[in-house]
């Protein structure tokens, strides 16, 4: 049985949900547009909104776009749909990431497990300090689970990949403050107080930690270009999870992207925060020693920090007539509960 073609209601509640996923800088580089037969539904790189200097091959702009994917999919199925999937289905067109094909009625309108659609809404980068209580080895796995499910590996790290991935953060940070072009590049995504639609306003940045025990990311620059945040004490070993692929292109950073939201969105279910430290992601060489030399040749894509705490600051979001073509005039909201 074939599925009726997508409403204009429809394809407003699809588009606020993939552009709902985290980016770098939340710069949110996607578009969405529907198939012809209004069956489908495709998504697309926005070149305008990469960000060249700090993600120069693109990396980061292809993990933010398959976390919107997954969210497509996520709400494909609260749509009564079946969502398959198709990553870069023209080598000719390398902007078109993936086609959506939601023609199918889906047979499980849970089909991840819990039900994810709410917490799309709640998913929020955390970039406050977290409490010193473990997450329960039940949760960990269920996260690990998740990213498997993806294609993608997530390494829970003990204390000692802990230190040491701190350490790379650390030196990344130091090196990205000391990078005048990328130091610019940032500043170009903060935004004052005040209606936004994109960016990094204030209220989002989060503190440095007091005891530089945390590496978090500095977007007022070292030393501050503007006021910079109160410092405040973060947990002493923070925990940390790698995501990593056994090779390294724009589809595996496509994978990457959806298995980090499918996680973010699951620890979100279950009460737990998380942020990205991406410093060491942005250099090559940091990037390559992130990975656990007796792994084998795994790239890491992506560092998650993870715990119990403040939910984080909501993220400004562009209007879906922005980032839906052709899109209704009308605007959807997230659930809230």
């Amino acid at each position: 049985m074939t599925a009726l073609a997508l409403t204009d209601t429809q394809l407003d509640l699809l588009a606020a949900a993939g552009g709902a996923a985290p980016s770098l800088h939340n710069s949110q580089p996607w578009r969405f547009c529907p198939t012809a037969d209004r069956h489908g539904l495709q998504v697309r790189i926005d070149p305008s909104r990469a960000v060249p200097i700090t993600d120069p091959d693109g990396r980061a702009l292809h993990l933010s776009v398959g976390a919107a994917v997954f969210n497509l999919r996520v709400a494909a199925a609260q749509l009564g749909r079946t969502a398959t999937v198709r990553l870069l289905p023209d080598p000719a067109d390398p902007q078109l990431a993936a086609e959506l094909d939601l023609s199918a009625p889906a047979e499980d309108r849970r089909p991840f497990g819990p039900d994810l659609y709410p917490a799309i809404a709640h998913r929020h980068s955390s970039r406050r300090p977290f409490s010193n209580r473990d997450i329960p080895e039940q949760i960990l796995g269920d996260l690990v689970d998740a990213a498997r499910a993806e294609g993608v590996d997530l390494a829970v790290l003990e204390e000692y990949g802990v230190r040491r991935v701190l350490e790379l953060t650390t030196e990344a940070e130091l090196r990205t403050a000391a990078d005048l072009a990328r130091q610019a590049e940032t500043r170009t995504w903060l935004r004052p107080e005040g209606p936004t639609a994109d960016g990094m306003p204030p209220a989002v940045l989060g503190p440095q930690d007091h005891d530089a025990r945390v590496p978090v990311r500095s977007f007022t620059g070292h030393p501050p270009t503007r006021p910079a945040p109160p410092t405040e004490r973060f947990e002493p070993l923070p925990q940390l999870a790698t995501l990593a692929t056994r090779t390294d292109h724009p589809a595996d950073w496509l994978r990457t992207g959806q298995a980090m939201e499918r996680v973010w969105l699951l620890a979100t279910v279950h009460g737990v925060r998380a942020s990205v430290l991406h410093q060491a992601v942005e250099w090559p060489d940091t990037r390559w020693r992130l990975r656990e030399p007796e792994d084998g040749p795994a790239h890491v894509q992506l560092v998650l920090r993870l715990g119990y705490g403040p939910p984080g600051t909501p993220s400004p979001r562009r209007p879906v007539g922005e980032i839906l073509e052709n899109a209704h005039p009308a605007e959807p909201h997230l659930p809230t509960g």
